[in-house]
């Protein structure tokens, strides 16, 4: 039997059989709180036929694939849906595990920044703009409400350092790694794509602040969180170096302890990265002459 969702920032409701109804009103089963969509602005059915999406007579309309639609629309898996100013990935999947998507969702939509963020979320994870929960709002304080947090400003961080706003991605950085250091440090599982995500905007970050810290901190949350950088993120790390030798090398020596217990079950990938990593804490030590100091 096909599993039907929609993908919206990094969360995915599921969509079961029958209307799912997608507005401004808490009373829809997705709930997006932005000024251009309606009280009740789409109904998506899911049937025997498949899925089809319905515009209830929204004052701005819905969009497939950027074609506004009329009447009943049908919806292939790839199929982009607008509604106001928020994209959704319509996606079709065989059932073949069990669904651990959300059937419902509130999100709300930064007045700042224009960025969608989970109504459980005190702050925009885009800008830091904070406003009040709803009473009846319980907020998210398990670990996967938090990593879900975790990625989102992930992908605000990304945003921000595509269009050059260093100091935006050093604010983004200063909370993520707050996060995850309080969850790490609390014994807590985080979820490992995640971390290193986080881990590889942090040395980017390093690059356009031209700040080793950042660098040096990714490495710390990978060794304590056990995880092995891959090679991509390994040549970071050496750009990093090649500017900042000294903290990048005892930050490299340190990762290479706390990864020493894993390395045995290390996969090929994994193999070539601590051999890169060896290179580079070696490397450094032979020419750090060569390089400015940090």
């Amino acid at each position: 039997m096909a599993r039907y969702r929609l993908r919206f920032v990094l969360q995915e409701f599921d969509l079961p059989r029958g209307a799912t109804l997608i507005g401004r009103s808490l009373e829809c089963h997705l709930t997006i709180d932005d000024p251009l969509v309606s009280r009740l602005h789409a109904r998506i059915t899911v049937g025997d036929e498949g899925a089809q999406i319905e515009d209830l007579g929204s004052r701005n309309g819905v969009r497939v694939n950027g074609t506004p639609i009329r009447g009943l629309a049908s919806l292939r898996t790839g199929d982009r849906v607008r509604i106001g100013t928020q994209d959704l990935l319509f996606t079709c999947m065989e059932d073949t595990a069990p669904a651990h998507a959300r059937t419902t969702g509130k999100l709300r939509l930064c007045v700042t920044c224009r960025c969608p963020y989970p109504r459980e979320m005190v702050a925009c994870p885009g800008c830091g703009a904070t406003e009040q929960t709803d009473d009846e709002t319980p907020t998210g304080t398990g670990s996967d409400g938090q990593s879900w947090s975790v990625q989102l400003l992930v992908e605000a961080l990304e945003r921000a350092l595509r269009l050059g706003r260093a100091t935006d991605a050093e604010g983004l950085l200063r909370r993520a790694a707050a996060q995850v250091d309080e969850l790490v440090a609390a014994g807590t599982k985080v979820d490992g794509d995640a971390v290193m995500a986080l881990a590889t905007q942090a040395t980017k970050t390093a690059l356009a602040c031209n700040d080793p810290g950042w660098a040096t901190w990714a490495i710390d949350i990978l060794g304590r969180s056990r995880r092995i950088p891959p090679p991509l993120v390994v040549e970071r790390f050496a750009e990093v170096a090649a500017r900042h030798p000294r903290p990048m090398r005892r930050a490299v020596t340190e990762l290479l302890v706390r990864l020493g217990p894993i390395a045995s079950a290390a996969s090929p990938e994994e193999i070539k990265a601590l051999a890169t990593l060896k290179d580079l804490r070696e490397s450094d030590e032979d020419v750090t002459g060569s390089f400015p100091t940090s």
